[in-house]
């Protein structure tokens, strides 16, 4: 079973024992083995018979290029090798993935493994954030270094983005088949999940849950009983929040009086400017050559410290982008930032349209897609929303749910391709049986 490598290897990039390990395997390259035992176990053991290839795939392999190009030329060369030597294997993985997925069950198989990895790291979270532990910066996951998803902003967005999937896979999962168990551990983790902003104290955490709350309007039955009950919840939730998280989360509104903040609008508008002078980037990491003068002005908060009651003026330099968009500017210039958001723009539109396409289907085999290219479009929408604050343009995380994405959307075009596209709320006794779709397990 190939596929079982497939699977291996994405719990080891999500989880990375190696580096939860003490002994042993931590001196073993087990994610480059198992990498290559994945590849070489499609090639030559594989069914490749229902085998599909995307456009997606297409602008995944442009991009590839071109970060291998911007790479060569970077402004600083070893720092960038640095981050290629990673970048690289999430853009190949995000390629090869979809090829695998050419079965329902491949595709349930992938959604759950991404779940109950990225749920190890969500449940110590929301562990130690209710047993009252956390803090920004202060909140450690299962590593004490800021590694993959193990940075709080990382993760928080993250856990935000997973929600739909995890409400999906309760009422639509077949490994675990759908009982009072299962709802109970994903409501439990889906509460993990919103813990996370709250432990790490993440700004971005809390915009994306709001975003997240906005967008389940499209999928929720009663809409004014959700906006009731979800307005209650929070309202209720406000006095149990300790007071280091709202007064974080209060710099949102006064974000010019807010230290972080003002250094990261000063870090776009050098890019920006950076950019201008080099539209095709800078290659990986450029931003360490940045030099910046941050005017911060005076708090309107009355519980503020005193340094922050006036306004201040200091310089800094080498700060990260925190933005995607402004990490793809700077460092892969106008092509790569065009390259990058039709990436994105495409996977959305193509969700929507499954989701419209299958929403009102009758047939049974059929009912899991339109929730699930739901889930994948609202999850990657709060993806893109966190984007905008947090430096993850090439999560290997976000680039597996592209590749649920495209897997879901060619699997999708192979069974039209075979039955024959009919009108799908049309009753089934209208619709002809011809060419029917063989079982899937």
């Amino acid at each position: 079973k190939p596929f079982l490598f497939v699977l291996c290897f994405c719990y080891i990039d999500i989880v990375a024992p190696q580096k939860l390990s003490y002994f042993l395997i931590n001196s073993i390259p087990i994610s480059l083995i198992v990498f290559g035992l994945a590849i070489v176990g499609w090639l030559v053991f594989d069914d490749k018979r229902d085998t599909r290839w995307s456009g997606r795939q297409s602008l995944l392999v442009i991009l590839l290029l071109y970060c291998w190009a911007t790479t060569v030329n970077a402004d600083f060369p070893v720092e960038a090798q640095d981050k290629w030597s990673w970048v690289w294997k999430a853009l190949v993985w995000a390629i090869f993935l979809p090829l695998t997925l050419r079965t329902k069950l491949r595709i349930e198989a992938l959604a759950l493994i991404m779940l109950l990895s990225a749920a190890a790291i969500a449940i110590a979270g929301g562990i130690k954030t209710a047993a009252g532990g956390g803090g920004y910066g202060s909140l450690q996951l299962l590593l004490s270094e800021n590694y993959g998803l193990y940075e709080g902003s990382i993760m928080s967005t993250v856990g935000i983005a997973i929600i739909p999937l995890i409400l999906w896979y309760r009422k639509h999962g077949t490994v675990f088949q759908p009982d009072w168990r299962v709802s109970l551990f994903c409501f439990a983790l889906c509460f993990a999940c919103m813990l996370l902003p709250v432990g790490t104290q993440a700004r971005t955490g809390l915009v994306c849950l709001i975003v997240l709350a906005i967008l389940s309007l499209r999928a929720v039955k009663h809409r004014l009983l959700y906006i009731v009950g979800a307005g209650l919840l929070a309202a209720a939730a406000i006095p149990f929040l300790p007071q280091s998280y709202t007064a974080r989360m209060e710099t949102i509104r006064d974000h010019r009086a807010d230290e972080s903040a003002s250094t990261r609008v000063a870090v776009w508008a050098w890019t920006w400017e950076y950019a201008k002078d080099h539209p095709f980037g800078g290659g990986f990491n450029a931003y360490l050559q940045n030099h910046l003068r941050v005017e911060r002005a005076a708090s309107s908060n009355a519980n503020a410290a005193p340094q922050e009651a006036l306004p201040s003026v200091y310089e800094d330099k080498a700060r990260a982008y925190h933005s995607s968009y402004f990490e793809m500017l700077g460092e892969q210039g106008y092509p790569g930032l065009i390259l990058w958001l039709v990436l994105q723009a495409a996977g959305l539109f193509r969700m929507e349209q499954l989701r419209r396409r299958y929403l009102k289907t009758r047939r049974a085999e059929e009912q899991w897609i339109a929730p699930l290219a739901t889930a994948l479009q609202h999850g990657h929408i709060v993806y893109m929303v966190g984007s905008l604050f947090v430096g993850i343009a090439f999560q290997p995380f976000i680039y597996m749910m592209l590749a649920l994405e495209i897997g879901l959307s060619t699997y999708c075009r192979r069974r039209e391709q075979q039955s024959g596209w009919r009108p799908l709320m049309a009753r089934p006794a209208q619709v002809p049986a011809r060419h029917a779709f063989p079982a899937e397990r």
